[in-house]
């Protein structure tokens, strides 16, 4: 059962976004091809590529060195996440003008929800046309978006992939067939490459092919009722566009390590503690407690070391995490009789945290009682989302220069939906 004509959602996609954004700021940049990357060194990876730069081959994920060889004259930049997160609040205060359910996705990304607005906005694609204007005249005249018309969510986004960038493309029960007919499987938003092959070994070969697919063989193909989803996205029924809440498998924070850090086993040292910390916050504000850790380390030689540390009980303290980590290193060393771990040849590390169990079930030993630490590390997180991270700190984050730089992930707002009305100047509404 189809949904009802007048469902209507755009999708905006902020093209080549943190390149786009330095080169928003620094004019110097414009029209060279750029890539931003968390350290300035030649191994570092680029984590977004100008459009100029993709025009030459560089893609995000390479190293600066390999990038060189496609890209001669590449602009290595060092990312500003601050910047980042200003102007994309600022895109979302545009957005809001049009429709009070705006859902952003990601950094660079959101749905609009336009469902019940047809008698004020009669035409979509001149309402997309405007919100282009309205973002280079009020957020940055350099910054350009392709956006995606239909009436779901997720056919919304697939049409904004269509053209890049600075695309416009709708997708309605007479065109659909047309598009999917030039797509691959993995073109679809959520289909990698092995739930790919699970369908093309069910005989759905192509886009096309899993629309008119029943929902008992999708069903059957995915093994998981997400097969059935798929038949409704692809016949403008609409699943779920709510991602304000996430099921979360697990947190990883992991870094590249600089030359100059990994000079001093200090520094590393801190790094360590800085990532278990990182991953304690997420864990604050999720309402979880892990029962899984997991290290990795790999060396400026390619060799990768990781290791998995099950939990006897469930844990969200940084410094505890910090602890078992050591343990394991520390005893892995002894049996083996191998050189430290964390050592000068370390070209990244990374911690993992998964299994987890709300906050609300963890159960406390009538003779270990962890109940008032735990409060009061939730307590701290509060006042560090109210007022700042840097209002309140503990002990052991104390160090002459912070080791770990503020990133941000494609697929993390890092809470920005709840401060969209905290730029200097802009009155809450």
């Amino acid at each position: 059962m189809q949904r009802a004509p007048e469902s209507c959602f755009l999708f905006v996609d902020m093209n080549s976004f943190f390149a786009t954004c330095e080169q928003q700021v620094n004019p110097e940049l414009r029209g060279k091809p750029v890539g931003v990357c968390v350290y300035l060194n030649r191994f570092a990876a680029i984590i977004a590529a100008s459009v100029d730069a993709k025009k030459k081959g560089v893609k995000g994920g390479m190293r600066m060195n390999e990038a060189l060889k496609v890209c001669p004259d590449i602009v290595a930049v060092e990312t500003h996440p601050n910047l980042y997160r200003e102007i994309h609040i600022k895109i979302m205060n545009v957005l809001r003008k049009y429709s009070d359910k705006v859902i952003p996705k990601s950094i660079d990304e959101a749905v609009i929800d336009l469902t019940g607005y047809h008698l004020i906005y009669k035409d979509p694609k001149e309402l997309a046309k405007q919100i282009k204007k309205d973002i280079k005249n009020e957020v940055g005249d350099y910054l350009t978006c392709s956006i995606g018309i239909a009436p779901n969510a997720f056919l919304a986004k697939l049409a904004s992939n269509v053209k890049k960038p600075d695309g416009l493309t709708t997708i309605m029960p007479d065109t659909i067939d047309g598009i999917l007919k030039n797509m691959k499987l993995t073109d679809l938003p959520g289909i990698a490459r092995g739930m790919a092959t699970r369908l093309e070994h069910a005989g759905i070969r192509t886009p096309l092919e899993l629309r008119y697919t029943s929902p008992q063989k999708l069903k059957a193909a995915c093994r998981s009722v997400v097969g059935l989803y798929w038949h409704q996205r692809l016949n403008f029924q609409e699943v779920t566009i709510d991602t304000e809440t996430h099921d979360y498998k697990s947190m990883a924070a992991q870094r590249m390590i600089s030359k100059h850090q990994r000079e001093k086993l200090e520094t590393l040292q801190e790094l360590l503690l800085s990532l278990c910390l990182k991953l304690e916050g997420r864990m604050v504000k999720q309402g979880v407690f892990c029962r899984n850790i997991s290290l990795y380390c790999r060396y400026i030689d390619g060799y990768e070391w990781g290791t998995g540390i099950p939990l006897s009980q469930p844990l969200q303290d940084g410094i505890d995490l910090l602890h078992l980590v050591k343990q394991k290193m520390e005893a892995f060393e002894k049996e083996h009789q191998t050189q430290p771990i964390i050592n000068n040849q370390l070209a990244a590390l990374g911690v993992t945290v998964s299994d987890f169990v709300p906050d609300t079930q963890v159960q406390y030993s009538l003779f270990d009682d962890h109940s008032r630490k735990d409060k009061l590390r939730k307590t701290v997180y509060g006042i560090k989302g109210r007022f700042g991270t840097e209002k309140i700190i503990r002990a052991a984050e104390l160090s002459k220069d912070p080791v770990l730089k503020d990133v941000i992930g494609f697929g993390s707002i890092k809470d920005l939906h709840e401060d969209l009305n905290k730029i200097p100047g802009k009155k809450k509404k």
